[in-house]
């Protein structure tokens, strides 16, 4: 059984759809056709399972992250063919996680579209998490109205090539950790020690976790994360930056 969405909510997801600035004939025709059952998916896409809503994003979402990682594999094959299956994972993993989905999400403003309920609207730990899994959902939305991932493409692509570049050009932005590991053996160290402390039982609290780095005993950053992958991921890239405004870590393109 399908939601019911009034003429008000018709519109606003239809500006909305404009506003992503899609270049493609076809899904402008779509969209402003005001196909009931176009309109009934993207309204699935922005509705939280807290919504007290017949249908949610969720199963959405999930088709939406093969999706992403398919248009994803097809910009790096397109835009960087001379990279190393290793390579193309590594950056695969930074354009399409959950720090970038919310990203992405906060940039074209998803939030004020999702539908919540009481309890999700109260909780402004899960805010991120929620934008971060609309946006995938409507990524899923988007591949479901054609049944192709050319107009994913045709919408991700500028913004990956930003992102790409900027991390390509600082490889310690997105496998800190493996730089951290590499510099302690090729100085014969042993490989650093991550200490992680829960802090808090707060699912999505930035600062759930706390990490310590150790090298050869001596404690040398620290970082919170709201997971102990994170909390890691980010200690690892301060002490990279404190590395590099030492003198001891250089880059070179």
């Amino acid at each position: 059984m399908a939601n019911i969405i009034n003429v008000e909510r018709v519109n606003t997801i239809i500006t909305f759809l404009d506003s992503l600035k899609i270049r493609s004939k076809r899904f402008s025709e779509i969209v402003n056709a005001h196909n009931p059952s176009v309109i009934q998916i993207f309204n699935q896409a922005l509705t939280h399972s807290s919504g007290d809503q017949t249908i949610n994003y969720e199963k959405l979402e999930f088709f939406g992250d093969a999706v992403l990682r398919l248009a994803a594999s097809n910009f790096i094959e397109k835009n960087y063919p001379q990279m190393s299956v290793g390579e193309s994972s590594e950056l695969r993993a930074q354009i399409v996680s959950d720090e970038w989905l919310t990203k992405l999400g906060k940039k074209i403003g998803i939030e004020k579209l999702i539908i919540k309920g009481a309890k999700a609207l109260g909780d402004e730990n899960s805010k991120d998490t929620i934008i971060g899994e609309a946006t995938e959902a409507l990524i899923g939305a988007i591949y479901k109205c054609f049944d192709s991932i050319q107009e994913v493409n045709m919408w991700l692509d500028e913004m990956w090539e930003e992102d790409a570049k900027i991390l390509l050009e600082a490889p310690y932005k997105y496998n800190a950790k493996s730089v951290i590991q590499e510099w302690c053996q090729s100085r014969a160290l042993d490989l650093p020690i991550y200490k992680i402390i829960e802090v808090t039982k707060k699912n999505g609290d930035p600062k759930r976790f706390y990490c310590d780095i150790l090298i050869k005993g001596s404690k040398e950053s620290s970082a919170f994360g709201k997971s102990r992958k994170q909390a890691e991921k980010n200690a690892a890239k301060n002490l990279i930056e404190k590395y590099i405004n030492l003198g001891k870590i250089s880059f070179s393109n």
